[in-house]
């Protein structure tokens, strides 16, 4: 199945030849690899780059093993880059010892310009930052979006939605026909890779621990929350002593793996952050959904999380918004599902499953209304409402339109 993934290969085009590494990195199994050995590299093909420049090395396949001798693999490249653009593909880069130092030797060759993916395993954001000292440009891949989803599979809306709040968007899955399939995949791809990889990564002693704590933040994603109370969660529920300080370090492990987002809370009339509560949104609702065996489907927070997906995939920076205000002489916190900010550009957005009456309406409506600036606020409700504005300026949109039109925020 061949799944069009053009936000991120027009990434990749707009970096050509800038003088950095390019790092693909993302959760694992989301598509790295196709994107930079199929996507790409046929993008190259296409732009009259000759077969014979284009150097592809996947250190997971054991034919190459050698290559993960780092001066092997330095001595590889070298020998094959002559004359005109050259273009070096390297997928599970942390696969090679001293790969920071092999990376930034490749950087020196005037006409060999570098593409690697790596594991989050080992190859994390935050790595990149400090591994290549300025000298690495990520590109940040996600699972499928609803869109990217849905080109893919086809069929009827309604039921592609079923299948996605359900299964998510890991490429494999759109691939599986079968539901028991679908489930048997993700929840081995849990199990055996992404908890795996966090307990070899971090030298994890207590995994019961840490799974629990999946367990836990799973069934109340999008939900407020911080390790201090998770702590007595643990400790009423489980009889667990596990520690505000471990679950702080668990939670930053499942963030550098992809696994988890956080969300921040902002006061928008303070203009400032609150440190704590915060909210956690899963990188995959089909991960999610697989790590708790498919038992807590509630749409209305899938949905939430679904939407957040999508906005930090356009390119968001996506907090938590708190509005105060005053009633009956007292101070009340009013919050807003997102605010969406990118440069100049700020949405206010709630994610209402369903608005029955006009009750439900006005409960979404208060907080947006109780901000005063001129940057839009939009409603998200289920299903394929058309977008409408009210007296307010307050636009309400079905979920539909939301998803698959890339411009509906514009609407």
């Amino acid at each position: 199945m061949r799944i069009e993934r053009s936000i991120y290969l027009d990434k990749l085009i707009a970096r050509k030849h800038n003088g950095l590494v390019k790092v693909v990195t993302g959760a694992r199994r989301c598509g790295k690899s196709y994107l930079l050995f199929e996507l790409f590299r046929e993008h190259l093909l296409d732009e009259g780059v000759s077969p014979d420049r284009i150097i592809k090395i996947q250190l997971d396949d054991r034919k190459n093993k050698a290559l993960r001798d780092p001066d092997a693999c330095d001595a590889y490249v070298r020998e094959r880059v002559g004359a005109g653009q050259h273009y070096a593909l390297i997928d599970e880069v942390q696969m090679m010892d001293e790969f920071e130092d092999v990376l930034n030797g490749f950087l020196h060759i005037d006409n060999l310009d570098v593409y690697v993916t790596g594991s989050n395993s080992r190859f994390l954001s935050h790595d990149v930052i400090t591994e290549f000292r300025g000298r690495g440009d990520e590109v940040r891949i996600h699972p499928l979006g609803f869109a990217e989803y849905y080109s893919a599979v086809g069929g009827d809306w309604d039921d592609a939605w079923n299948d996605y709040l359900t299964f998510g968007g890991m490429p494999h899955v759109a691939e599986l026909k079968a539901d028991r399939d679908k489930a048997a995949y993700l929840e081995a791809l849990f199990r055996e890779t992404y908890l795996r990889d966090i307990v070899e990564r971090n030298k994890v002693q207590h995994e019961a621990e840490l799974g629990e704590l999946v367990d836990v933040v799973a069934s109340a994603v999008g939900s407020l929350t911080n390790p201090d109370k998770l702590e007595r969660a643990f400790r009423s529920l489980k009889g667990s002593s596990i520690s505000a300080p471990t679950i702080k370090r668990y939670l930053g492990y499942l963030e550098d793996a992809f696994l988890l987002s956080e969300a921040k809370r902002y006061d928008v009339k303070g203009k400032k952050y609150i440190s704590t509560p915060l909210k956690y949104y899963f990188e995959d609702v089909g991960l999610r959904n697989a790590r708790l065996s498919f038992r807590q489907q509630e749409e209305t927070h899938i949905m939430e999380n679904v939407l957040y997906n999508e906005l930090v995939v356009r390119g968001f920076k996506v907090d938590v918004g708190v509005v105060g205000i005053s009633e009956g002489g007292k101070r009340k916190r009013l919050e807003i599902d997102f605010i969406a900010n990118e440069g100049s550009r700020r949405y206010y957005i709630q994610s209402a499953f369903a608005l029955p009456d006009a009750g439900k309406r006005a409960q979404e409506e208060r907080p947006l209304l109780a901000v005063k600036d001129f940057f839009k606020k939009i409603i998200v409700v289920g299903g394929s409402a058309r977008p409408s504005r009210d007296e307010h300026g307050i636009v309400t949109m079905g979920l539909k339109q939301f998803l698959l039109d890339p411009n509906s925020l514009e609407l």
